[in-house]
């Protein structure tokens, strides 16, 4: 169930290059990393650790780098590759966390793939 911020956190994304995966509507996560970073970044917008829309421009400049260096038809690309590069740049920006902890935290996270 989304509440009123996550409606428009994922609202304000829709029909722009920084739209998420969708199927049938609904939020499309192929693995299990791909929901909790999206959670991740929801959560720490909402706790008012950054603003949303900080979040979102980080993610059009994490796929704008990505498209500058590869073809668009790039079998590699990965659009929450590209989330967790923006929540990533945040967090370390905002001091959330340290580099050693986001590792350990990111290499937990992807053990469950």
């Amino acid at each position: 169930m989304q509440l009123r911020f996550e409606h428009f956190a994922v609202t304000s994304m829709m029909g722009s290059e920084t739209s998420p995966p969708r199927d049938y509507g609904t939020l499309k996560f192929e693995r299990f990393w791909e929901e909790r970073a999206f959670g991740i970044a929801l959560a720490l917008s909402k706790k008012g650790h950054y603003e949303w829309e900080d979040f979102r421009q980080e993610l059009i400049t994490a796929i704008a780098q990505w498209e500058a260096t590869h073809c668009k038809d790039d079998p590699s690309w990965d659009y929450y590759q590209r989330w967790l590069q923006a929540l990533e740049q945040l967090v370390f920006e905002f001091n959330l966390i340290d580099a050693d902890e986001w590792e350990k935290r990111t290499v937990e996270l992807m053990k469950h793939e």
